[in-house]
């Protein structure tokens, strides 16, 4: 081997050892950077004229497990689906309240029915008279709240549907630049692996949105699909649209045209379809947060605001009601209709004719909703029999306990334990899914940076370049001696 070529091989080698040295830098420096995969660098020998002249850099590879980044992305889409629905039954549950808790919805039925049997024993005062009204109207404000925060928790998933579809947007833009920019600088022999990193991140933010399936094309480039076929990018992004709505009312749903669906590229997109599913993620729980969980928390608590009014607004129990057409709670001073039973949680109402408040007169809770004048102020009949009416075992005609018989607490009591079952439920999957993502990020972490491997590797390469830069100091001195000849 001439002088000439054991130089360039040696300066090939200093190359080489230098590239190695930055791809070993940047390894431990970014040890612990979320979505950093391990560089290893390629090198191959280089031959001119069939003769080694060598080393050269073939290129810079990241490694990756891509099955256990899949089956992450998966456990945490899982995740945040139960999280956010696990959420949402909360909201429910602590607006219901347990029957231990100041101000839940048993401890004011218990308060009104206390005041009631308060009353009837002393039904000539008009103080425990009007102590009986105000534990009423607590009782209606009670569930207009709970109605009031299921609503609520209906509008702020559909601003988070709205959010997300936003975010999504952004996202597939941002892995569409990505996927051309590695494209075009792995075509002029750049590194890329920065940019990949970064694509990468990007599409595990995007995966707890939506669950998707990566699937990589020529040139280091990326297609993502759904989990049922549809395409978010493959080449060109897609668009997802929604149309939020700021209010939205207990009548309103998906189903009857009043709130908007989800689209790609202007065509339906199903939550739950066999083709083109969104099924899992954030984005679906929210879907099924607005259209199903909270409609679901809503047609209960109708359920009980009904089984109330129907339980006061019986002539039977109080003969006046033939005439004033209401019993001691209304729809909003209305008689009940059962066509319109959706929202009447929200518009429950103490009936005014007996409310102070709203100027009526607290003896008819003693003498009849729709007595014309007070009648004896020492007949308690009537209260003793509303009290009894709270009490009393009915076949509830709406919601999940129709056919069986309950009382007014037990009612509010299996509202309770379903909304506390179906939390108990979510919060359980999401810790599976967590713990599952957790044990996937080891197996993760197991094939990224190892900083005592990594300072092996400086050490080899430590050694390789002192050897190389032995050799050029040699080649130097050989050259000195025949140029002085």
């Amino acid at each position: 081997m001439s002088l000439t070529s054991s130089l360039a091989s040696a300066l090939s080698g200093l190359t080489a050892a230098s590239r190695s040295i930055d791809v070993v830098s940047a390894n431990v420096s970014n040890a612990m950077t979320d979505g950093y995969a391990k560089r290893e660098i390629q090198l191959a020998s280089e031959t001119v004229g069939g003769n080694g002249a060598g080393v050269k850099v073939v290129g810079i590879t990241r490694l990756v497990n891509e099955r256990a980044l899949a089956d992450q992305r998966e456990a945490n889409a899982n995740s945040a689906n139960a999280e956010t629905q696990a959420d949402a039954w909360l909201r429910i549950e602590t607006a219901i309240g347990f029957p231990t808790e100041d101000g839940s919805l048993t401890d004011r039925i218990d308060a009104f029915e206390s005041a009631l049997i308060s009353a009837s024993s002393r039904p000539e005062e008009t103080v425990r008279l009007q102590d009986a009204i105000s534990a009423a109207v607590s009782l209606a404000e009670s569930i207009n709240g709970i109605a009031d925060e299921i609503s609520d928790v209906r509008m702020d998933a559909d601003a988070d549907i709205a959010t997300m579809v936003e975010d999504t947007n952004t996202m597939l833009q941002q892995v569409e630049t990505l996927n051309w920019q590695v494209f075009k600088m792995g075509n002029s022999g750049q590194d890329t692996a920065a940019l990949m990193d970064e694509r990468q991140s990007i599409i595990d933010s995007l995966s707890e949105i939506i669950p998707i399936r990566q699937v990589n094309r020529d040139g280091n480039q990326v297609a993502l699909f759904t989990s049922g076929g549809a395409t978010l990018i493959d080449g060109p992004a897609a668009e997802l649209s929604f149309t939020p709505h700021i209010i939205i009312t207990p009548n309103m749903t998906i189903e009857n045209g009043q709130l908007s669906g989800l689209e790609l590229n202007g065509e339906p997109l199903s939550i739950n379809s066999t083709y083109g599913s969104i099924e899992g993620g954030r984005l679906a729980a929210a879907f099924e947060v607005r259209d199903s969980i909270a409609t679901e928390a809503q047609s209960s608590i109708d359920a009980i605001a009904r089984n109330l009014i129907e339980r006061f607004e019986d002539s039977t129990l109080d003969p006046s009601i033939a005439t004033s057409g209401t019993g001691l709670f209304t729809d909003n001073d209305l008689a009940f209709v059962s066509t319109e039973e959706v929202g009447i949680a929200n518009s429950l109402k103490v009936n005014s004719l007996v409310d102070p408040a709203e100027g009526g007169e607290v003896w008819r809770l003693r003498d009849g909703i729709g007595a014309a004048v007070s009648g004896a102020v020492g007949d308690s009949s009537l209260i003793s029999a509303l009290a009894d009416r709270i009490a009393e075992a009915t076949s509830p005609t709406s919601g999940p306990s129709t056919g069986l018989s309950r009382s007014f607490t037990g009612l509010a009591s299996d509202f309770l334990s379903s909304i506390d079952s179906s939390f108990r439920n979510q919060e359980a999957s999401q810790a599976f899914h967590t713990a599952r993502a957790d044990a996937l990020a080891y197996e993760l972490a197991e094939d990224s940076v190892d900083t005592d491997d990594e300072m092996q590797k400086l050490l080899m390469i430590e050694t390789v370049y002192a050897a190389n830069a032995r050799v050029i100091d040699t080649i130097d001195q050989l050259m000195q001696q025949i140029l002085e000849l």
